[in-house]
């Protein structure tokens, strides 16, 4: 018995250490407390596109055929939450692109996988855990609601998840990410909608696959060409102050 406490002991000690910052071993530690964490400021939701959590869970922690990948949370389709990542750390989710002024958002963000293979509609106790998740995420980690984005947002020119099927409008009546308001009205004449695409955080380099991944999440489809509902919604979200954007539905 006191030899399995012991080796317990030595277990937990040995794990707390690994968990310690490095020092440099050319100069002597004189600890501060003036220090933080990494800040996450944006939250990247994807679809999984595969066929079970256990297949997902198995791809996000090993070395698999495309290179290691991870996000910081997997929600299944029942409903259950998994955490594969600290929040304090960098998981490997995002890959290359960018939102507004961010470049490296795997240094930035959290990354939520969504039990989904890209072709079937989201469940209800998914979609509950995901907003329960948001919620948690935004309250503790102080990140803004309106950053919640898909991994298409950033990476138009790679990626279209978490696909037309997610409820973005949902999560905009719950408080997160945006949405354009019902009266919303047509954008003016002479509106650019390139500098609108910009100024909600689209980087415009990549011309088709920029408006193919505004419309996969604001109409729902992958088309190419903007028309005057795309214009109005996108003058809806540029408004100042948010004067544009749809209002959390009260719960």
């Amino acid at each position: 018995m006191k030899k399995l406490v012991a080796a317990a002991l030595c277990a937990a000690l040995l794990s707390a250490c690994a968990h310690q910052a490095p020092r440099n071993p050319i100069a002597e530690w004189v600890p501060s407390p003036n220090f933080d964490e990494r800040r996450p400021v944006v939250i990247v939701l994807h679809y999984t596109e595969q066929e079970s959590v256990e297949q997902s869970l198995h791809t996000l922690s090993t070395a698999n055929s495309g290179g290691p990948v991870s996000s910081h949370y997997l929600v299944g389709d029942d409903g259950a939450i998994y955490q594969l990542v600290a929040d304090a750390h960098r998981a490997w989710h995002a890959g290359g692109g960018r939102w507004g002024t961010i470049t490296d958002l795997n240094s930035a963000s959290i990354g939520i996988e969504i039990d989904n293979d890209g072709r079937e509609p989201f469940s209800e106790p998914q979609m509950q855990a995901l907003l329960r998740l948001l919620d948690d995420l935004a309250t503790r980690l102080r990140i803004p609601r309106t950053q919640v984005i898909g991994h298409s947002d950033l990476a138009p020119a790679r990626k279209i998840d978490p696909g037309a099927l997610f409820p973005w409008r949902r999560l905009a009546e719950a408080g997160f990410g945006i949405w354009p308001a019902d009266d919303a009205p047509l954008a003016p004449a002479g509106f650019d909608a390139m500098r609108a695409l910009e100024q909600v955080g689209y980087d415009t380099s990549h011309g088709d696959a920029t408006i193919r991944a505004f419309r996969l999440r604001f109409r729902g489809d992958a088309g190419t060409v903007l028309d005057d509902e795309d214009l109005r919604i996108l003058h809806a979200l540029t408004l100042p102050g948010g004067a544009g954007l749809l209002e959390p539905v009260p719960r």
